[in-house]
């Protein structure tokens, strides 16, 4: 691969993208994006930061120095699209350019094969930096997804960043309600509570804390427990501190738990957010995936929980319970 000419690589990339389930847009950026630092940079600093051992660290640096001496555009907010190119590029050469990778082919029919057995009859891939990969490129692949986080993102870090305006709470708070199918039905309430616990400084120091005390709401004379929300918001302001928890993550916790014996907490644990982000710290050590940030081990193993434990037929959106 490294000798091949920049256009007979691009040409068989090509190749390969149109063997994935991707849209033909996503197909025309990735074509021309994958090589940026080769284009801006050189042939020898693209193949260095695409085979680097710590990948992730190395070609995320190397593209915020490309991108802040040659794009006009927000550094950060650009980084991570150009990164998932390269992890895809990566899965490219971990099929020798040549065909799709078997065990990605194996996850487009995971749902039609697998929601009509029991839970214990269920064969879930075993978690490992190959897996990782596969389903970081395939989060990368899902434009609703993408293009909604990269909108949530512009939205909590650039046009509302601080969490002092009930007005600012409450526009985040909808648009979490709305994206994320949170079916909270009075919300009002709920950006009020969000405020009155003066949250930016124990955001800032990733207390995990601040997740119970978000997630418990009185609305009218009811007491309101909306956990998976709660994960969601404090998530979406720290994203690397703040994992969001949700009935997908929580069956494949259980079922790795059940299958590797990889950590011995009760279901009930799941429950408690402060638990809850140790087990998932747990799963990332046990398994050697500590190379990947908590974000990216969370939409891995929800990824996979969608996969392997739907529920129902239709299209259930991050945080349905």
């Amino acid at each position: 691969m490294k000798a091949l000419p920049y256009d007979e690589l691009r040409t068989l990339y090509r190749n390969f993208l149109h063997s994935q389930n991707i849209s033909q847009l996503t197909i025309n950026t990735a074509y021309t994006n994958t090589f940026y630092l080769w284009r801006k940079g050189s042939k020898e600093l693209f193949w260095n930061a695409v085979t680097d051992t710590d990948f992730e660290d190395t070609s995320k640096n190397e593209l915020i120095k490309a991108l802040s001496e040659n794009s006009t555009g927000n550094v950060n907010s650009l980084v991570s699209g150009y990164l998932s190119h390269l992890r895809r590029f990566r899965l490219f050469l971990a099929s020798d350019g040549t065909t799709e990778p078997s065990v990605l082919k194996q996850k487009k029919t995971a749902n039609h094969e697998y929601t009509r057995k029991k839970k214990m009859d269920i064969d879930v891939p075993k978690p490992s930096i190959e897996q990782v990969e596969i389903y970081l490129t395939k989060w990368d692949g899902l434009e609703n997804y993408h293009l909604q986080e990269d909108a949530l993102n512009k939205l909590f870090f650039e046009l509302c960043p601080k969490n002092t305006d009930v007005i600012d709470i409450l526009l985040k708070a909808s648009t979490l309600n709305d994206f994320y199918s949170t079916n909270i039905f009075s919300i009002y309430p709920v950006a009020k509570h969000i405020c009155a616990l003066d949250i930016d400084l124990r955001l800032k120091a990733g207390d995990v804390t601040l997740v119970g005390d978000i997630q418990y709401v009185t609305i009218g004379d009811t007491l309101k427990n909306f956990y998976s929300f709660a994960s969601k918001y404090c998530s979406h302001n720290n994203p690397l501190d703040y994992p969001i928890y949700d009935s997908y993550v929580d069956e494949v916790l259980r079922y790795f738990r059940n299958h590797d014996n990889f950590s011995d907490f009760q279901d009930g644990d799941l429950k408690d957010y402060v638990k809850f982000k140790g087990i998932l710290i747990d799963f990332r050590t046990f398994y050697g995936l500590n190379k990947y940030n908590l974000k990216q081990i969370d939409q891995y193993v929800w990824l996979l929980g969608k996969d392997y434990f739907q529920k129902n037929y239709g299209k259930k959106k991050r945080g349905d319970k």
